[in-house]
């Protein structure tokens, strides 16, 4: 399965540019991340859900559920 992360950045006016400086990762790491085909092997790791979790101000355990939940491909 697959999460639709730019849907969730579309749903919550985020941009990468955005999650990058809030959570103080590089800009390119987060982008790259983000952009990346997934599949079984190569999923959302946790320092992209930490950034998505900072950015939100909500705990990585929301985040991932709200991402389960309504983003699943």
């Amino acid at each position: 399965m697959e999460i639709d992360v730019k849907a969730y950045l579309d749903d919550n006016d985020l941009t990468i540019y955005h999650v990058a400086k809030s959570a103080g990762y590089g800009y390119s790491t987060i982008h790259k991340s983000f952009n990346k085909t997934q599949s079984d092997a190569t999923s959302l790791n946790l320092r992209d859900l930490d950034a998505l979790a900072q950015t939100m101000h909500q705990s990585m355990w929301e985040v991932l559920r709200e991402l389960e939940t309504n983003y699943l491909k």
